[in-house]
């Protein structure tokens, strides 16, 4: 702990539901998690107080582990940052974690690797418990053929025809660490780690394996579609509502964690 008047950087996890806000970001005109975050904070150090967090979710996107950062002159312990955000903040969000970090540390620059959760619900009715917290589906689905679809995508790639239309990055080419597909009654789990991510672009993952799962599509397609580069090939972008910001991952120096609980349905 720094001493009174000393500028440190501390970073916290966050956890939230996400159905009901605009997204991560910061809006004039709509409700979005980080300016809740940064009032609930901004009165526990008692001076204004800029977030920057590890990966822009969404609207209807949650989180289990999204990691953020900020500077502040007030002298406050681990304990007093996240029992007193929470307080202050809406039940739909709540911090996990706070720690000092290195004046190096940035929790979007210094991050090695994010995760994501996407959770499938296949069944004949939706789920009135699960509304807005899974994506449903009445058709039935292959998980093998998904994971054969999957295995595509490992590695690094132009991911043009997995992200959005209005997509900023400079680059489109990713690295994907990890990308498996696991039935568990009647939930489908798809979960993902990259270097880092585009705009929808694990929602449009998650749209073209769920057709490979259906059947509509080879899993050869899953490559086709990265070889043409060509978002309109690509079909549905999947809803946002099975999609879970899980883990970020950091050099080990920072002695941070890497992974928030991950969402199980069933």
């Amino acid at each position: 702990m720094g001493q009174p008047g000393q500028c440190m950087k501390i970073a916290c996890g966050v956890e939230y539901d996400g159905a009901g806000f605009s997204g991560w970001q910061r809006q004039q005109h709509a409700s979005a998690v980080q300016a809740e975050v940064e009032a609930a904070l901004s009165k526990v150090a008692n001076h204004p107080v800029q977030l920057f967090c590890a990966g822009r979710t969404d609207s209807g996107v949650h989180a289990t582990h999204q990691v953020v950062h900020f500077e502040t002159g007030a002298s406050r312990s681990e304990r007093s940052w996240v029992r007193g955000a929470n307080t202050h903040l809406p039940e739909t969000i709540a911090l996990t974690w706070a720690r000092p970090v290195d004046e190096d540390f940035h929790a979007r620059f210094s991050a090695e690797a994010r995760r994501y959760r996407y959770v499938i619900l296949q069944r004949d009715v939706p789920s009135a418990l699960w509304r807005r917290r899974v994506t449903w589906t009445h058709e039935r689905l292959d998980a093998g053929l998904m994971q054969a679809g999957a295995r595509h995508l490992l590695g690094e790639h132009d991911f043009s025809a997995y992200r959005a239309t209005a997509c900023q990055a400079k680059s489109p080419v990713r690295t994907v660490h990890q990308l498996d597909i696991r039935q568990q009654g009647d939930f489908f789990y798809l979960d993902i780690e990259a270097n880092a991510f585009l705009h929808h672009m694990v929602r449009n993952i998650a749209g073209v394996l769920m057709a490979v799962g259906r059947g509509e599509q080879a899993p050869v397609w899953v490559r086709e579609l990265l070889e043409h580069r060509d978002r309109t090939r690509g079909g549905v972008t999947a809803p946002p509502d099975g999609l879970y910001l899980v883990g970020v991952r950091y050099p080990l120096r920072f002695e941070l964690p890497a992974v928030g609980m991950l969402p199980v349905f069933g």
